[in-house]
């Protein structure tokens, strides 16, 4: 059976902005608790959560790591994030799969860009928030001021669990706001004045009890308990506890404030869809089996673990179950029970647990367990990227294999071969994160690629109308090849309704008309009297579609365009599908030559965070890239949101270039907006190489 009763279970992400002390804080627990033993350090490679080689090298946390300890008669089933923008992926995966997120803000630094952003993604999910204010063993903290940013930030549910009775050397223990002890020497604020509102953001969650209150009655222990979950559940209590994770002050504590109001799986419902219908889920080890991979890793030995998160039902070894991604089921395999690096094999998994599951090839980060629906798993766009190939001659197949396991692992880390470029193109979050990907593929996988930036997927549309032809007409002493191709060529715009574009003032012969939607490309038959026999037109259609992939003044995509076949020619013995074909593509290359051809860039959005005092330093440099300021947002603190379009040309290496300019505190995320006509200077260069290798090719 389940080693935990549902509401014993306590499933808990630490998050927050790089060095603020979390992996050195879950290390401090699990040996607290029994888990290890010994000395371990982020500084000298013998963390107990970071384990893995590349964070050993660097210092800093990579993967989300899972670990499992008891603490007065709950299961904590704790997931230790990385706090670098660069592998959001993992903390927001690892924020998937828990009830309860602690926020962890560097009391010297304050509240830094990422732990802003994982507070507001565990919001978004719906999780239960606590905020632990780290580091108070360090000097020249004003803890009142940060409170008062904090709140300011957060809003006023935020409240002190605990207050701190110092800072640096100072710092020693915490007292508690909700029972305030006799003795508070030393307290950095006064625990007794901040009971009260404790008090009242706990109760208000209901009325009747706080109607006692307000008339003079305080909530019993029992309601108190009771309420102070539910008010965690329901936003109107964000809880804040102090301590110093290196020093093993405060810790205590912090485990004894998720005992007391962490949500366990079910302190706020659940739902699931089936057959459109919603259902809320229900913790019944008998059950219907709803359960969730939001998690992948594949260990050294190849070995791929997939972790679950157990909502309903239960798993067994060799168990036949259903997968929303495969069609006929699974057969399970292992089930393992997961503390860092090492599993042990448990015989049944039961609601609220987390475990993963073994080689289990067809399993992947989102797939739903059972015949249910779960709401998708979403991830920010990586636009970060790189086009690679393998040093060694031979090695594309071996190359291709191992990208695709960190693809398995990472949902932020995406794989294409870039039809029109001919690049096999990786993209991540930033340059980091593909250097780490990099350096993971040599220990891994004893695999070096080459890397240098990826070329910039163009596309060439066309201004103006034209009309041409084009006959193709060959003759070689035998059968000979004819097809002789009429067309009118115009703009057709992004958005534009085909039904409604394709009407008889328009085109007055009109007889059928397709739309290729990838391409926003139409193409009209209104050809009359059979001058282009039926059979043919497919030829013709081909044809162009060649060009549309091959592009035609420098080799790349074509989109936005209308062709309308109107008349042609045809002869009864040398007339081929070939030869239409032929005459299709040349027709299009003519047309298009003569229509005002222009080239297409891609442009992103960009919303940029930083220090207030680095605002004018980055209009100027996005300035200086092409781009657009639509406006900035106060981002809480002394921090601005910047919003801007540039051209994606410009941003290849922005992240270096924030971070030089903001001294490594800016941040900035980018997704694909919309194609916009590219600066004629800047045109005329990238069709006159084209020309230059056509050219050279030709020779």
């Amino acid at each position: 059976m389940p080693k935990a009763r549902v509401e014993d279970i306590r499933n808990v992400a630490i998050c927050g902005h790089g060095s603020s002390g979390k992996t050195t804080l879950s290390d401090t627990i699990l040996i607290q608790e029994g888990i290890a033993t010994g000395h371990h350090s982020v500084d000298d490679g013998s963390s107990i959560c970071d384990f893995d080689p590349e964070e050993k090298n660097h210092k800093y946390s990579i993967e989300s790591t899972l670990a499992h300890f008891d603490h007065k008669g709950k299961r904590f089933n704790w997931i230790d994030t990385p706090g670098r923008a660069d592998f959001v992926g993992q903390t927001l995966s690892a924020l998937y799969g828990v009830d309860m997120a602690v926020v962890v803000v560097n009391a010297h630094a304050g509240v830094e860009v990422n732990t802003r952003r994982d507070f507001d993604d565990a919001g978004r999910l719906g999780l239960g928030r606590m905020i632990l204010i780290n580091k108070m063993d360090a000097d020249n903290i004003d803890f009142p001021k940060l409170v008062e940013d904090i709140r300011d930030l957060w809003g006023s549910q935020c409240v002190l669990l605990n207050v701190p009775n110092g800072h640096g050397d100072d710092f020693s223990a915490v007292y508690s706001t909700l029972n305030v002890p006799d003795n508070t020497a030393g307290a950095l604020m006064d625990p007794a004045e901040i009971h009260a509102p404790l008090l009242e953001s706990i109760i208000e969650v209901d009325e009747e009890v706080m109607e006692r209150y307000l008339e003079g009655t305080p909530p019993t222990e029992e309601e108190l308990s009771r309420l102070i979950v539910r008010s965690v559940a329901e936003g109107s209590l964000i809880p804040i506890v102090c301590a110093a994770g290196k020093k093993n002050i405060g810790v205590e504590e912090l485990l004894d404030a998720l005992v007391l109001c962490g949500l366990h799986p079910f302190s706020k419902p659940r739902t699931a869809m089936k057959d459109g219908e919603e259902i809320e889920i229900q913790p019944d080890p008998d059950g219907p089996l709803i359960a969730r991979v939001f998690k992948t890793r594949i260990d050294p030995f190849v070995q791929k673990l997939s972790f679950i998160r157990m909502y309903s039902g239960h798993l067994k070894r060799d168990e036949h179950i259903e997968v929303s991604s495969v069609r006929k089921g699974l057969k399970l395999g292992a089930i393992l029970e997961v503390q860092t690096d090492h599993t042990d094999t448990i015989e049944i998994a039961g609601p609220g647990e987390i475990i993963a599951l073994a080689k289990m090839d067809d399993l992947h980060t989102g797939d739903v367990l059972g015949d249910y629906e779960l709401p998708p798993m979403d991830f920010p766009t990586p636009m970060v990227g790189l086009a690679v190939s393998p040093r060694t001659r031979g090695d594309e197949t071996k190359l291709s294999g191992a990208l695709h396991k960190v693809v398995e692992e990472d949902p932020t880390f995406h794989l294409d071969r870039d039809n029109q470029t001919k690049e096999l193109v990786v993209t991540g979050m930033s340059e980091m994160h593909l250097k780490v990907v990099q350096e993971r593929l040599a220990r891994r996988d004893k695999l070096e690629v080459d890397t240098k930036e990826p070329k910039i997927p163009l596309r060439e549309t066309i201004q103006a109308a034209c009309e041409d032809s084009y006959r193709h007409k060959k003759q070689t002493g035998g059968r000979g090849q004819f097809g002789e191709v009429h067309i009118r060529m115009m703009p057709f715009p992004r958005g534009t309704d085909p039904e409604e574009f394709c009407t008889k003032s328009r085109f007055p012969s009109l007889k059928s008309y397709h739309h290729d939607e990838e391409h926003n490309f139409l193409w009209v038959d209104s050809v009359v009297g059979g001058t282009i026999p039926h059979n043919f037109m497919p030829a013709i259609e081909k044809g162009f579609k060649e060009r549309l992939e091959s592009g035609v003044i420098a080799g790349y995509q074509v989109q936005d365009v209308c062709v309308e076949v109107h008349f042609g020619k045809f002869h009864p013995v040398d007339s081929s599908e070939a030869a239409f074909k032929t005459a299709g593509r040349m027709v299009f290359k003519k047309a298009f030559e003569k229509s005002k051809p222009v080239l297409l860039e891609p442009i992103v959005h960009l919303d940029i965070t930083v220090h207030e005092s680095h605002v004018g330093d980055v209009y100027s440099d996005l300035s200086s890239r092409g781009g657009q300021v639509m406006g900035a947002d106060a981002a809480g603190g002394d921090l601005q949101t910047v919003h801007a379009e540039a051209p994606l040309r410009a941003m290849q290496t922005y992240a270096r270039t924030l971070s030089s300019m903001t001294g490594g505190d800016g941040s900035y995320e980018m997704k694909f907006s919309h194609y916009q006509m590219m600066p004629s200077e800047v045109q005329r260069e990238i069709v006159s190489k084209a020309q230059m290798h056509e050219e050279e090719d030709e020779d």
